[in-house]
């Protein structure tokens, strides 16, 4: 059976998120060098659906201008009050009119959902005809979420919050992610007769999916085999919990695109960096940005690149790099910083600096002060900048064939993108419910 394009993905981004107790909207809060809202767009962009729906609120006009500069194909949607899930889904059918094909309802706090999932989630709910499909999960520990209830076939029954289940209820491991399917002219249907007779007076998902079950319409469900997809990030402790399982994932890829990673456990890597083949990663190193890094070269231990080039054979040790371009063979470091612009030629050398900051001949050599004094905004110890000239070590206005910019291609500096190098792994919800990031 062919699987068509959802006509709509709809992802969930007003809630308030107060727990994460910032001035920067929770959802533009970064995991390896994207926001959560970016990796969720990402996610939802491998199911190809005919519109990218954003519900924006709390701080919409960041989140808006966000989706302006970074995700154009994106269209927001203000939701304007806190209503609810139910509320924010039927503010988008109200505004947009969808009334035909698939609509996936899915949350800008959950990350770690993969578009593999997703995509599985749109074929189910084709192949069996579905009025919604829910995802679901079984976690060792199901506190705080909706539980899954099955009748004796173990077809999809209903879902009880924690706080009106049973004890027996409450024994089942299987929980609501709060992310659905639904057949558009179905669900704006139920979605208009949703009851606010709860606690916060608002319209919640859940009860659509209770509304077209008990009208006898067939609801369908698929089960995650990694629960982590479903981790809502909320608070501090769960970012930093999913730029964990989110960096794991990415190295995963790339040591099986041939990269040697030392030490997993100290290594940090951005979704946009390239790795080439034979690449070796030594510990306490972080990759950002859209640093490339060409086959055979050696970057660390204890080594900070953004946005830098790597030649094919090079060695980054204890260094800091910023829009650097080091070319085929040179040696860089120890206790190097080289600032924006900065050119190490094929072959070269840039250690630490002295108090002059350059050496004789232009060479950037060895450091009698400590790095971690050293001023990272564009200026050496001594006040010498980037511009210093010479063969080895050059200043921004320096040119040369031998080492590119980040995005330049060329043999001392060209990526390499290994299949799913995005980490594409990605999931979650608020714990508190089976609502998602609607809530705080």
């Amino acid at each position: 059976m062919s699987v068509s394009r959802p006509a709509a993905v709809i992802v969930l981004a007003a809630g308030e998120g107060t727990r994460m107790k910032s001035d920067t909207p929770k959802v533009l809060h970064a995991i390896c060098g994207e926001t959560l809202l970016g990796h969720v767009l990402a996610t939802a962009r491998e199911t190809d659906p005919v519109r990218l729906i954003v519900v924006v609120g709390h701080r919409r006009r960041e989140v808006t201008e966000y989706l302006a500069q970074h995700a154009p194909d994106a269209q927001p949607v203000v939701q304007d009050r806190q209503g609810g899930t139910g509320h924010a889904v039927r503010t988008v059918i109200e505004e947009v009119g969808l009334d035909h094909g698939t609509i996936v309802v899915t949350y800008a706090d959950a990350p770690l959902l993969r578009g593999t999932t997703l995509a599985a989630l749109v074929q189910e709910h084709q192949a069996t005809g579905a009025a919604a499909t829910a995802l679901t999960a079984r976690v060792p520990n199901p506190h705080g979420y909706g539980r899954i209830i099955r009748d004796g076939s173990g077809d999809f029954l209903a879902i009880i919050e924690e706080a009106d289940a049973t004890p027996a209820q409450r024994a089942v491991d299987e929980i609501n992610s709060g992310v659905y399917a639904f057949e558009a002219h179905l669900l704006g249907d139920a979605v208009k007769r949703v009851p606010t007779d709860n606690a916060k007076g608002e319209e919640y998902l859940t009860d659509v999916v209770a509304i077209l079950r008990a009208e006898g319409h067939h609801v369908a469900s698929v089960t995650l085999e990694d629960p982590d997809e479903v981790l809502g990030v909320n608070d501090r402790a769960q970012l930093a919990r999913a730029r964990h399982i989110f960096n794991e994932r990415l190295l995963g890829t790339w040591m099986s695109a041939g990269v040697t990673i030392v030490d997993p456990a100290t290594t940090w890597i951005d979704t946009g960096v390239s790795l080439a083949r034979d690449v070796e990663i030594g510990p306490g190193t972080q990759l950002e940005g859209r640093t490339m890094v060409a086959a055979g070269a050696r970057v660390g231990p204890g080594s900070q690149l953004r946005d830098t080039a790597v030649g094919e054979g090079a060695s980054v040790i204890q260094s800091f790099c910023r829009e650097a371009d080091i070319g085929a063979g040179a040696v860089v470091g120890p206790f190097a910083y080289l600032p924006p612009g900065s050119k190490v030629d094929a072959g070269g050398s840039a250690a630490g600096m002295n108090e002059s900051g350059i050496g004789a001949g232009g060479q950037m050599t060895g450091s009698g002060q400590d790095p971690a004094h050293q001023d990272p905004g564009g200026q050496g110890p001594g006040g010498q900048g980037p511009q210093a000239q010479g063969p080895q070590a050059q200043g921004p206005q320096a040119q040369g064939p031998q080492a590119q910019g980040p995005q330049a291609q060329g043999p001392q500096a060209q990526g390499f993108r290994a299949p799913g190098a995005r980490g594409r792994p990605a999931g979650g919800q608020d714990a508190a419910t089976s609502e998602g990031a609607q809530g705080a």
